[in-house]
């Protein structure tokens, strides 16, 4: 099989950075909110990891999903110095380091949709498979959004962090869009790159056995 060097560095440094920015974060109940999908998504990989390898390019994405939430975690998404940076460039009305997360949001889950319906044979249609990677995108998007509303409802203002929202009354909306076309970015520009890492993995599978 492949070498198991380049998950273990992804996950080694997503480990380390998660522990790192769990030192002082801005908010601690923030930091726990937004890190969470990092905290259960790294032992899943690592339990799935002998069974359903994914291929060497999503553990790579998923790495840098997760740095990106970690970030934000760490200083909360209206914070995020980078953001400043870009906001100031652009001249723009709000830090706009959410909306990366959110792009990720639909970039990483599409991919991610993409390797479980091609190599479990669920579909055989690139173009459907496509249109439904796009579309689970933009569900995990709307689930989030709803955990965001539901947070808000049972905090209050202690959620104002959490939510990021910045003043903006078409956040959920934009957040929403952000990830869609994070979706078809990402199935424009990595697919052909895709189904070579997924056949070079499946190659790779038949001659172990």
């Amino acid at each position: 099989m492949p070498s198991t060097r380049l998950p273990l560095t992804v996950a080694f440094l997503v480990l380390l950075s998660l522990l790192l920015s769990g030192i002082a974060p801005y908010d601690r109940l923030t930091w726990l909110m937004e890190t969470l999908p990092v905290m259960i998504a790294l032992p899943l990989l690592i339990k799935t990891y002998r069974q359903f390898r994914l291929t060497d390019m999503l553990y790579v994405l998923i790495g840098l999903h997760a740095l990106v939430l970690i970030v934000g975690g760490a200083y909360t998404y209206a914070r995020v110095p980078v953001g400043f940076d870009v906001q100031n460039w652009f001249g723009l009305d709000r830090n706009p380091y959410d909306k990366l997360g959110h792009l990720m949001q639909g970039f990483v889950p599409a991919m991610i949709a993409r390797e479980i319906l091609l190599r479990m044979r669920y579909l055989t249609s690139r173009r459907m498979t496509a249109f439904l990677c796009v579309a689970i995108a933009l569900a995990i998007s709307a689930v989030y959004e709803l955990i965001e509303w539901g947070a808000a409802v049972a905090m209050g203002q202690g959620a104002d962090e959490f939510l990021g929202t910045q003043g903006d009354v078409w956040d959920t909306q934009s957040d929403m869009l952000c990830a869609m076309i994070g979706a078809i970015l990402a199935l424009l520009g990595l697919s052909r790159y895709h189904d070579r890492q997924m056949q070079s993995l499946e190659i790779h599978r038949r001659d172990e056995l």
